[in-house]
């Protein structure tokens, strides 16, 4: 890896211009957090109900005596076997993080279509604690644009990210974020998909200041490029395009 090398004070220099470049994007990360927050918003009328592994749990019980809900769309879809890396990595954020979002007003919780058992195998093989449920037998995933009915797959038209687009497989990935007021009104204010999700990811605030940033530079050019599930770093393996993983021995069709 070679890069210009100069003396201390030409890097100081140069670093002094960039802090200037770095002052002004933080504030306008501001300006533009406060846009994010100053959205109108949509009540929630639906009577949305998941399959959690305790039973049946509203939209509403999600909050769990807090006024916000930050929650994630897995991308798992029922009979999924391979595992999502990007919703992994997500997700593995919360392992020490849960306990000061909740002292802040906020729930966390994950969502995903496949069956509660399906959900649960993974959520144990991986040691996750967060709260996480399904949506098999609800209309959520599909209201909200993050899961695609046989019609739009086969149209290769879907709405998802604010457009429509080829979906290319049934579930995709997301955030969502409610609000419940003193009545019990729900409201969603906030959605966000692909890209728009890096915000959530705090590894890449440290990959960003890596010599070598996000290592980003494979066939996909997307964190498919390195990411894995925790477990399974230096085991082999691909990772297809729609970003799931499989194992060095799976002998799917993959590895053809």
């Amino acid at each position: 890896m070679q890069h210009e090398v100069v003396s201390h004070d030409e890097w100081l220099k140069a670093r002094i211009a960039l802090l200037a470049r770095e002052k002004a994007f933080t504030k306008e990360h501001d300006h533009l957090s406060d846009a994010r927050r100053a959205l109108p918003w949509v009540k929630v009328d639906k009577a949305y109900v998941f399959d959690s592994r305790s039973g049946k749990v509203t939209l509403s019980d999600l909050f769990d005596g807090r006024s916000q809900l930050f929650l994630y769309h897995f991308m798992m879809g029922p009979g999924q076997e391979q595992q999502c890396v990007g919703c992994s990595l997500a997700v593995d954020h919360l392992t020490d993080l849960l306990p000061h979002l909740e002292n802040n007003d906020v729930s966390y919780v994950a969502v995903a279509r496949a069956p509660i058992n399906e959900i649960e195998a993974l959520r144990k093989a991986m040691g996750w604690h967060f709260p996480w449920v399904s949506s098999y037998h609800s209309d959520f995933n599909y209201d909200f644009n993050v899961s695609f009915t046989p019609k739009e797959i086969a149209e290769q038209s879907a709405y998802y990210n604010y457009e429509h687009i080829d979906p290319g497989i049934e579930d995709l990935s997301g955030t969502s974020v409610f609000y419940k007021d003193e009545d019990g009104q729900i409201f969603h204010t906030y959605s966000a998909f692909g890209r728009g999700d890096e915000q959530f990811l705090g590894i890449y605030g440290f990959l960003d200041v890596m010599p070598k940033g996000r290592n980003e530079n494979g066939p996909h050019n997307n964190l498919v490029d390195w990411a894995r599930p925790r477990n399974m770093y230096g085991k082999g393996g691909t990772v297809a395009n729609n970003g799931r993983y499989h194992a060095a021995d799976c002998g799917c069709a993959v590895h053809g």
